[in-house]
């Protein structure tokens, strides 16, 4: 099937390859081609109580015409790029599935073509829909993905490479014919108005890709199984849960302690079990109609109450305190504390030599910030494995350093590789925001001139009938039995990063729009607060942090400089203790945290790159003695003569009775022949120390 979709057609196969998987497609977009795969297991795990969705997706090197670097020259573990590719499918999918349906499923994605242009990850979203739609596991309903950007005040859609390197806005919609099921965007402080006229316009170039993918499903779906067992609860045991637990479940939620709360809830399970097990029910089933009666009352207290379980207003923030330097010897820090979520944020400062190397379909590239999100098991009371950083982790690292990317500083204004590290101490909700908001502090702690404070805060929904109501800066309760998880980071200018996950099917644009200016209301005091802390990048550098100079030379002298095999910028570093980066446009990077050794690096490397001056002091080695003088190497491969009648104000009759072979003197250039010879003086440069 070929259907218009912007400027190119959007081309869907199926039927041709990857045959015994449940549904498959491939979705070609320009020269950019994805297999969308689906399949589902035959039966459900004993005591399985979650729905095991996985989805995978995989950027082969050959789409791009390449082969792996590495030893073994293949694919290994999925880079950060395509775990980040993998959680936008799973997000907009995940609540289109039946509720109680618990096989196995797993959704894959790889690219086989890449043509440098068109990104993959929107195709592999829309892939997704196709072949879940056309395969027999349930799916209730379909969605499609776009990508808007905002180039030279117009809207783009699907924006190639090049076009998203000048947007202010990179924004992905995935949406079905009713409203938007997922937005995830990075923004250059956009206004709200704008954002939401950017979803608008993708949400309406979505509806012809819909209407063809309703045609598509037709034409080539299959009936859904109906084999497939629904688990649901015993009405009759939900009927008793919530009968036995109603009246407890109103005190434990009077409690203002979230471990109270687990607690007491905790302590209702044992009884209800003690007492439901002796009448034939299993503890799995008690515990899924516990949780049932527990969403039922935390929704009932919001909906018909207006209540919250902390008792705050819906539009309330938790108290919130910023402290910054709160670690002795690191470049930056901070500790941002909002309610019973913490995050500790850590800036250091590095040299060129730190820039992250990331290899993509669309070619190689260095990144110069770097924020990593770390959620240890102890940050809500518990134990665990700690091993690498999980899809969670990586997740919330990235969207945090997409909302402080449009304030960080150029590199030519500020020429450090940074890293900020969140540790996330205690978390009951929105712990990305946190996030967010301790890094922008740690930055500004560690004298990085970012453009402007980022703060962010995450809002939660409610629907219950025509009861639409929207919660800012959910706790974590709020966000395990709400509807919504919609974060919006951004200065006071405007927004430059939002993410939203539902947990229903849709939200109408008329209600984004009210969420996106509760959500500017509660930024704003977020950012208050933190302005109180720090309300400005300090003016100095930690004195623990390097000290970067930038010096240019001539690029025709890079050669000599670095020398063969790279032994002369090997012997600066070594005698000076400086980290040296060269450019090939001639900038060279000298960092040190003593600024002695950068200021005797970049001495060497002046005499070095620059022109032999006459009446220029340099410091020289003795390189060879004969009777008439000493020839000294006043940079690596100038040499010059210091004639006997110029080593001292004295009659010399020996010269080495003045230099021995290997001296380090002081040394006057007082003039250069017609054949380039170098004449050098000790003693002018002596009478010129005095």
């Amino acid at each position: 099937m070929n259907t218009k979709f912007g400027r190119t057609d959007l081309v869907i196969e199926t039927g041709k390859i990857a045959k015994q998987a449940n549904g498959a497609v491939t979705i070609s977009y320009g020269g950019t081609v994805v297999l969308v795969t689906a399949c589902m297991s035959k039966n459900i795990k004993e005591g399985r109580d979650f729905f095991p969705l996985t989805v995978e997706y995989q950027e082969k090197t050959y789409a791009a015409g390449r082969i792996p670097g590495g030893f073994f020259k293949r694919e290994g573990r999925p880079s950060e790029s395509e775990i980040l590719t993998a959680r936008l499918i799973d997000r907009p999918i995940r609540p289109l599935f039946p509720q109680g349906f618990l096989n196995e499923v797993q959704v894959m994605a790889i690219v086989l073509s890449s043509d440098g242009e068109n990104d993959p990850d929107i195709l592999a979203v829309t892939g997704a829909s196709f072949a879940l739609s056309i395969s027999d596991i349930p799916f209730n309903g379909l969605i499609s993905a776009c990508r808007v950007g905002y180039v030279d005040e117009q809207f783009v859609l699907n924006p190639t490479y090049q076009e998203l390197e000048k947007s202010s806005l990179d924004l992905v919609v995935a949406a079905g014919k009713d409203g938007v099921v997922m937005l995830e965007a990075k923004a250059k402080e956009v206004s709200e108005e704008l954002f939401l006229q950017a979803v608008k316009f993708g949400y309406d170039n979505l509806q012809s890709l819909l209407q063809a993918q309703e045609e598509f499903k037709a034409q080539y779906g299959i009936p859904k199984a109906t084999d497939i067992e629904i688990k649901k609860i015993d009405p009759e045991l939900e009927k008793k849960v919530e009968e036995l637990s109603l009246a407890k479940l109103n005190d434990v939620y009077k409690l203002s302690s979230k471990e109270k709360r687990e607690e007491a809830v905790a302590a209702l399970f044992k009884e209800l079990e003690e007492k439901l097990i002796a009448e034939g029910y299993v503890s799995e089933d008690i515990k899924v109609a516990l949780v049932e009666a527990e969403k039922k009352q935390v929704r009932k207290m919001i909906a018909e109450r207006s209540q919250r379980v902390d008792g705050r207003g819906f539009k309330d923030i938790r108290p919130i305190t910023c402290e910054v330097s709160v670690l002795p010897r690191t470049h930056g820090s901070s500790l941002f504390t909002r309610g019973q979520t913490q995050s500790l944020a850590v800036t250091t400062l590095g040299t060129g030599q730190d820039e992250q190397l990331v290899e993509a379909l669309e070619g190689e590239k260095y990144k110069t910030f770097m924020l990593h999100y770390s959620f240890p098991p102890f940050s809500v009371g518990e134990t665990g494995p700690v091993r690498g950083p999980g899809r969670r982790e990586i997740g919330h690292g990235a969207l945090a350093e997409r909302a402080l990317l449009a304030v960080m500083p150029t590199k030519e204004k500020f020429p450090y590789t940074i890293r900020v590290v969140s540790e996330i101490l205690e978390s009951n909700g929105s712990s990305s925001m946190a996030t967010v908001c301790a890094a922008t502090l740690s930055l500004m702690d560690a004298g990085v001139p970012i453009k402007d404070a980022v703060g962010g805060v995450a809002l939660g929904l409610v629907k219950e009938g025509a009861k639409s109501i929207i919660l800012t800066d959910i706790a974590g309760v709020e966000d395990h039995f709400g509807d919504m998880d919609f974060k919006v980071a951004g200065t006071t200018s405007g927004i430059t990063a939002v993410q939203m996950d539902l947990k229903i099917d849709h939200i109408e644009l008329g209600l984004l729009k009210d969420c996106l200016l509760q959500a500017k209301d509660g930024r704003s005091f977020v950012l208050d607060k933190m302005h109180k802390s720090l309300d400005k990048p300090r003016q100095e550098l930690s004195h623990y942090a390097p000290r970067i100079e930038i010096i240019k030379v001539n690029p025709e002298k890079i050669g000599g400089l670095i020398g063969p095999g790279g032994k002369t910028i090997k012997k600066i570093i070594a005698a000076t203790g400086a980290s040296i980066d060269i450019q090939d446009d001639g900038s060279v990077f000298v960092s040190s945290t003593d600024p002695a050794k950068s200021q005797d690096a970049i001495r060497m490397i002046r005499a070095i790159t620059d022109d032999v001056e006459v009446n220029r002091i340099y410091i020289a080695k003795v390189k060879r003695i004969m009777p008439f003088g000493a020839f000294c190497e006043i940079a690596p491969g100038k040499e010059g003569l210091v004639h006997v009648s110029e080593l001292s104000n004295t009659f010399v009759k020996d010269v080495e009775s003045v230099v021995k072979l290997g001296d380090e003197i002081k040394v006057k250039v007082i003039g250069i022949d017609e054949l380039g010879r170098i004449n050098l003086s000790k003693k002018q440069a002596e009478e010129n120390a005095k």
